[in-house]
């Protein structure tokens, strides 16, 4: 396993982790995430993903007894988790990145997850009708707190980081470190043109999500959707309209480039996002060992990956994203 670090911050995340997105409390219950966690962690995973909002607040319950379980050394792991979303119908208990939203939510997520703090939390996503700078206060009173070692966005425009981090310079608050966007072969603009400046000017850190484009990029929908995946579950329709026929033709051509590289299209894929230096972090989704298993051989794929194999990769995509014209 290799180690990158968050950013500028002097902590390191294991380049591939293991996120609890629609799994954990959901397709998997607790025995199978036990097992699931343990086979990622031997393998040097430190890092696991989740948020108050997953299944409810039950993929945090989920995580906190397997943690409490296995007995790790609470130094040798990495937990995140979010807020925005919340859990209950009230005005200030949903949509909301409030001072009372903040302060309850990581009591609650805290006590779900059975840790005295948590390492890295984020404002799941931007909030119009919150000023920004009591977003930053609380969050910074958060680590104060010992509650929490970082805190970053989940898919904030880059103007919405940067006004959050002057504001935290000018008090001298804890700024924003990290950013968690969506990234993948056919979704890149964020990632690689609007943050770009943002990586080595304030020292942003990406745990990127949906790196196999909640699937797509596996090439399990090339034909059709089979009744057991994520595709098919209830609440998540939605991702029907990601499933475009252009895109699954950008996968087929695709498949023959993992076959001369000797890997799976998702072992492709994730060793694709291994390739940009500015992210920290590749956030994978598993409802089996096995795919835990494979998923880690893309760290393998990505040494195969030399500059005339992304060129081939770049032909078929298309979608590099252009500089802005000067």
């Amino acid at each position: 396993m290799n180690y990158r670090r968050l950013g500028s911050a002097g902590l390191k995340l294991s380049e591939l982790s293991l996120g609890t997105w629609v799994t954990f409390g959901q397709q998997v219950e607790e025995d199978l995430a036990q097992e699931c966690m343990t086979a990622a962690y031997d393998a040097g995973v430190n890092f696991f993903d989740c948020a108050e909002a997953y299944a409810g607040g039950k993929a945090e319950i989920v995580l906190g007894n397997v943690l409490k379980k296995t007995g790790w050394r609470r130094s040798s792991y990495v937990v995140s988790t979010k807020f925005f979303w919340g859990l209950h119908e009230g005005p200030n208990e949903r949509y909301t990145l409030s001072r009372k939203r903040l302060m309850e939510g990581i009591a609650g997520s805290l006590k779900r997850l059975q840790l005295d703090y948590v390492d890295l939390i984020f404002c799941h996503r931007p909030d119009t009708e919150t000023p920004i700078e009591e977003t930053v206060r609380a969050m910074d009173d958060i680590i104060h707190r010992g509650l929490a070692l970082y805190w970053g966005t989940s898919e904030w425009s880059a103007a919405q980081i940067v006004q959050a981090y002057g504001i935290a310079r000018q008090y001298g608050l804890y700024p924003p470190q990290m950013e968690q966007p969506q990234y993948h072969m056919l979704h890149r603009e964020r990632v690689e043109k609007e943050y770009a400046p943002l990586y080595k000017e304030i020292g942003l850190g990406a745990t990127i999500w949906s790196p196999l484009a909640s699937g797509i990029l596996t090439g399990k929908y090339n034909d059709g959707f089979p009744a057991d995946a994520r595709i098919s579950l209830k609440g998540y329709e939605w991702l029907r309209d990601e499933v475009a026929s252009d895109k699954i033709e950008k996968v087929r051509q695709l498949q023959p480039v993992a076959r001369d590289l000797g890997c799976t299209m998702a072992q492709l894929a994730l060793a694709w996002c291994l390739k940009n230096p500015n992210i920290s972090a590749v956030i994978t989704g598993a409802s089996r060992v096995s795919q835990i298993r494979e998923n880690l051989k893309a760290i393998e794929v990505a040494e195969k990956l030399t500059p005339d194999v992304m060129q081939r990769i770049e032909a078929i995509l298309g979608n590099r994203p252009r500089p802005d014209e000067l």
